[in-house]
């Protein structure tokens, strides 16, 4: 401090020779506080890469902890939403199906992602199903990484280094940049020019030069987060576009020669980009701790380069969409491959297996072994081999829409990345379709029975259609009444039971089993009861259900007596009479 006061003094003092020394004695001040900053900002930095690694760590193989807001959550499914707008006859999971088995839990247990691309990619992978030749080529990269999980892992840090657009997806806005007109920059290089004016007062007449230079200051730096505000969004997303080209390079150096293919397409792509990458480190919002980093960041704050750059690259980003589309998969499959290899692990340490389907389209059929659902922890296994339509039945909570459930949920983790959670799982390459987990829709006005018989009605629709499909009913038509759900629930069931259809359906109604036992073999799970409390074993058995548990249960909640025994009562009179009365 002492060196400075006598900088400050001399600089004083020597008025004569033009206030230079004055000027001079800013400067120093200020390169001081810059430097200090810029050491404290690169040790925080740089012990934040060291927690990084820690988490990259410590979390694979092991289920997700991020927790996500309802609008970065709902951002996720924006690109899938793109991408269905854009290929609207490419095969997907449907909303039902997919609220149905609850597969947002299903896609967070998954999702060991570090960056929006990953993420939103692997979102759209699971609602995406693939031919065999398309999933055995995803499967070769994401068993490289299994093996090679250092790599992985180090792989995860390029990717953390794009991180996450928190609640706004890039495709939300880069294909909408077309619809921006494009702004002069004329303004934004008059602030570069009055910066140097005014840095030049300060140097020559700083009582002058001092106001000016803050002033100026003041202004470049509100006027840059004003015409910032305005493009906002679309900048986000655009500063995110650079940051995956710049990141590609990394990555396809990293990727290993047995995946020259990946290599040459990202590489390619690049090539293809040069236009675009001229500049590029101006708008990059890297998180590396470098003191170059640090001081772009004030940079483009007084100079706004990113904004011109902006600006100027608005034209040229739109004649390579296509090429950005490209670049943006490429990157989205390999981490979602990561992903998945951490998935498979996690499951595998949780279960003890997991495994690859087979795929057999020469007639409808589906078996396995041993399988189990992915958000049950200590799940029951169970196994089934079919060539028919399955009717569940038995007592309530016994296990029959867990089962459903489980089966659905591994139809579509095979279908999508290669993966059962199996011993072994051989099947068609099954479309997928469920009806189950419904409710009123209040907001068009729909009751719950509405709703049901739309939801079976694109189940009967899909059926028409001449490829494998399989489909799973919970408590068919239960929003009606006995004599009409069993009369219109057994046709509707015999009617999407064909030659190209496995139907899964789990039912109260022990008469379906009577009616349908030429065209769905019968499964059931069952209970005991000890010391008045119903215990389930969840494991599947051959035949229809002979017991019942609503009274039963009714007693274990703790209803009276007087309750229990009239129900039992009135229930042995119909079985035995037919009749209520």
């Amino acid at each position: 401090m002492e060196t400075i006061r006598k900088i400050m003094y001399n600089g004083t003092k020597c008025e004569n020779d033009g206030g230079y020394m004055e000027g001079y004695g800013y400067f120093i001040i200020v390169a001081i506080v810059a430097v200090f900053f810029a050491v404290q900002s690169f040790r925080s930095r740089k012990a934040e890469k060291a927690r990084l690694w820690k988490d990259i760590c410590d979390g694979f193989g092991q289920v997700p902890d991020r927790e996500y807001s309802y609008p970065e959550f709902e951002r996720i499914s924006h690109f899938h939403k793109f991408m269905m707008d854009k290929h609207p006859k490419t095969e997907r999971v449907d909303d039902i199906t997919w609220n149905d088995l609850d597969m947002d839990s299903v896609y967070l247990l998954c999702n060991n992602t570090y960056s929006s691309v990953g993420e939103e990619y692997l979102y759209h992978m699971l609602r995406t199903p693939k031919k065999e030749n398309e999933l055995k080529k995803f499967d070769k990269m994401t068993t490289w990484f299994e093996e090679h999980e250092e790599d992985a892992k180090q792989m995860q840090v390029k990717f953390s280094k794009l991180g996450r657009t928190k609640t706004i997806s890039l495709y939300d806005f880069i294909h909408r940049l077309g619809d921006l007109k494009t702004k002069s920059n004329l303004p934004h290089y008059l602030s570069i020019i009055t910066f140097f004016v005014s840095a030049g007062l300060l140097l020559t007449v700083p009582s002058i030069g001092i106001l000016a230079f803050i002033a100026v200051i003041a202004f470049n730096v509100v006027s840059y987060y004003r015409s910032k505000g305005e493009i906002e969004n679309y900048f986000i997303c655009f500063r995110y576009l650079v940051s995956i080209i710049i990141c590609s390079k990394g990555i396809s150096e990293s990727l290993d020669d047995e995946f020259k293919e990946y290599k040459n397409e990202i590489d390619e792509i690049n090539d293809s980009l040069k236009s675009l990458k001229k500049g590029l480190f101006v708008l990059s919002d890297s998180i590396d701790g470098s003191i170059v980093e640090i001081l772009m960041d004030y940079i483009r704050m007084l100079f706004h380069v990113d904004i011109i750059k902006f600006n100027s690259m608005l034209s040229k980003t739109m004649s390579h969409i296509m090429d950005v589309d490209k670049l943006y998969s490429l990157i989205g499959t390999i981490e979602s491959a990561i992903a998945v290899a951490s998935f498979r692990k996690c499951m595998t340490t949780k279960h003890g297996y997991v495994s690859r389907p087979m795929f057999d389209n020469t007639s409808i059929h589906i078996s396995f072994d041993d399988m189990y659902h992915p958000l049950i922890d200590n799940a029951v296994c169970n196994s089934i081999s079919e060539r028919k339509g399955v009717l569940l039945t038995g007592s309530n909570a016994s296990g029959k829409s867990t089962f459903l459930k489980s089966t659905a949920i591994n139809v579509i983790l095979a279908r999508t990345i290669y993966t059962t959670l199996s011993r072994t799982m051989k099947m068609c390459e099954f479309r997928i379709f469920s009806s189950m987990a419904l409710a009123d829709d209040l907001e068009n006005n729909e009751s719950y029975y509405i709703v049901e018989i739309k939801a079976l009605k694109r189940i009967v629709d899909a059926a028409a259609i001449d490829t494998p499909m399989i489909c799973f009913v919970d408590e068919v038509l239960r929003g009606t009444n006995t004599v009409e759900r069993i009369a219109a629930s057994s046709e509707i069931l015999n009617s999407i039971s064909g030659k190209n259809v496995l139907c899964f359906a789990a039912t109260h109604d022990i008469e379906l089993t009577h009616i349908l036992e030429k065209t769905y073999s019968n499964y059931h799970f069952e209970e005991n009861v000890v010391n008045d409390d119903v215990q389930f074993n969840y494991k599947l058995n051959t035949g229809r259900a002979t017991t019942r548990n609503a009274i039963k249960l009714l007693k274990v909640i703790g209803y009276k007596d007087e309750i229990i025994k009239k129900a039992t009562d009135r229930a042995g009179r119909f079985v035995d009479t037919g009749s209520w009365c």
